[in-house]
């Protein structure tokens, strides 16, 4: 005869619980791993952009204004002012578009006439052909040009 003092010893199952910490860390995964992926394709498709070709930068003035940007372009001969603060030249495009540049800083070494160069900067206003740069750079490798024939090349065949 069973006693009215004696516990019950029979197994009881577990309670159910609700498993929101595993479902909160998977969101927070989810929303770290978004964030990640949108700074990286920020970051390329602004690289990829290295600079605009005097062509593509005159057909686009309204839109640029005076934001910064690398302008390429040739150096047209016998325009050349070397100042105190720089120097001021004008560069020419593929199709025949001129901007006259006002460099500030130390023009590169191999900086000369008839040579393609990018120079960074901003135009001076949204309808302007007066660039205002802040840095040149000179190609002086031919690796780049064969790997880009489309782009801009001095007249003299220079590949520089």
């Amino acid at each position: 005869m069973p006693s009215a003092d004696l516990a019950d010893l029979t197994p009881v199952p577990a309670p159910v619980t609700k498993r929101r910490g595993r479902g909160r860390t998977i969101g927070v995964l989810v929303v770290l791993a978004l964030a990640v992926l949108a700074l990286l394709s920020q970051g390329l498709l602004h690289s990829l952009n290295y600079f605009d070709t005097i062509d593509q930068a005159m057909s686009a003035r309204a839109k640029l204004g005076t934001e910064t940007i690398r302008l390429e372009g040739v150096v047209k001969p016998h325009t050349i002012d070397r100042t105190s603060n720089g120097a001021s030249f004008w560069m020419t495009g593929g199709h025949g578009e001129e901007v006259f540049v006002s460099a500030h800083g130390s023009p590169p070494q191999l900086f000369q006439a008839d040579i393609p160069v990018v120079v960074e900067g901003h135009f001076t206003s949204a309808t302007s052909k007066d660039f205002y740069g802040t840095q040149i750079l000179v190609k002086h490798t031919a690796s780049y040009i064969a790997a880009h024939p489309k782009r801009v090349k001095a007249p003299n065949g220079s590949t520089r």
